[in-house]
């Protein structure tokens, strides 16, 4: 992605893409419906973006995770989970649109590229090397194993309506990656 700062045309942009999805499937939305309706010409969309999958991107980035950075940063894990899933709850519609789209550009890959990043930049590697001292397990192996794990678990739950209460889904995955798996479903 070209462009990871925040600005006007950028927000116009990802509000129009967001209300175009609410009303037809992202893959069949059009650079120039997203112009049309941000009120721009169409030079100006690719002077900010590739294309279409570049501004989900470009979604994806700032408005679940970069405002996270801190609160992970600082080891507040729920805090951050819960803000990224109230932030999908609240655009409800266009993340179920979003994971609709499959193949490279698929949101379940923006989003599990985007927990990956989130992880790795956050993994303690000397806490890491002392729980498993291989030297082939480091730091994005570990954060590709959980972004896995923690996107399965999110595209599930935004399949499935979001039926489950944010809170609750915050919870399970504090619990699920703060203890051992092997004591959750270990029968001795």
């Amino acid at each position: 992605m070209n462009n990871q700062t925040q600005n006007p045309i950028d927000l116009v942009l990802a509000e129009s893409l967001k209300e175009l999805a609410t009303k037809k499937p992202i893959d069949k939305i059009t650079i120039k419906e997203i112009t049309d309706k941000a009120g721009v010409i169409r030079p100006t969309f690719y002077n900010h973006f590739q294309d279409k999958y570049e501004l989900l991107e470009w979604i994806t980035v700032n408005e679940l995770f970069a405002p996270v950075e801190p609160l992970l940063a600082n080891g507040m894990f729920k805090e951050a989970v819960t803000f990224t899933l109230t932030a999908l709850e609240k655009e409800k519609s266009f993340y179920l649109r979003a994971i609709q789209l499959e193949g490279q550009n698929s949101f379940n890959q923006i989003f599990d590229r985007c927990v990956q990043n989130a992880i790795a930049s956050n993994i303690n590697v000397e806490k890491l090397s002392q729980v498993v001292p291989y030297s082939w397990l480091n730091e994005r192996h570990v954060a590709e194993f959980f972004a896995n794990s923690i996107t399965w678990a999110t595209i599930e739950w935004i399949k499935h309506d979001m039926r489950v209460p944010v809170s609750e889904m915050a919870d399970v995955y504090l619990k699920i990656f703060h203890n051992p798996i092997l004591e959750s479903v270990a029968k001795f």
